[in-house]
């Protein structure tokens, strides 16, 4: 499940989130974690999906990320799973942000987690909008297209 990548090892991905919108930008954020959750995303219960953060009184909050119960923590010392989460951005960006949502009508979405090389746990932000129904179909119809396309071009070179 997790791969490496040039950020760093990839605890959780949200797929769900290129098929559903059009991301323009994209943002690192820390994220404010207690041991127990930082000790169960190593572990792989981490899951994005349905997730998206909110700015509220200039700080960027992310609500809907699930992280699962750390196996080795006793029932005392657990985390709340969908707790909402402050994430860690300067304040310049946050206005940037801010900005834009409001004029323009985009959604901030949770794209990955990932552990960067200091061993940091760090959200990637993707600042886009929602896809309609047709730009769905119209994307999937050009990734067949391709698909097809690299399939006759392997198929003549063999």
């Amino acid at each position: 499940m997790s791969r490496v990548n040039q950020m760093g090892k990839t605890l959780a991905k949200n797929r769900k989130a290129f098929h559903d919108y059009q991301f323009d930008e994209f943002y690192e954020a820390g994220i404010v974690l207690q041991g127990t959750e930082v000790k169960a995303l190593r572990e792989g219960r981490g899951n994005l999906k349905d997730s998206y953060a909110i700015i509220r009184e200039g700080e960027i909050y992310l609500i809907g990320l699930y992280i699962g119960h750390y196996s080795n923590a006793g029932s005392a010392r657990q985390h709340d799973p969908e707790r909402t989460r402050k994430l860690l951005l300067k304040k310049n960006q946050i206005k940037q942000l801010s900005g834009q949502l409001t004029r323009r009508g985009y959604s901030l979405i949770p794209v990955q987690i990932y552990l960067n090389r200091r061993g940091w746990i760090k959200l990637q932000l993707g600042l886009g909008r929602g896809l309609k129904k047709l730009d769905k179909r119209r994307k999937k119809k050009e990734a067949d297209v391709q698909r097809r396309l690299r399939k006759e071009f392997s198929a003549k070179i063999r």
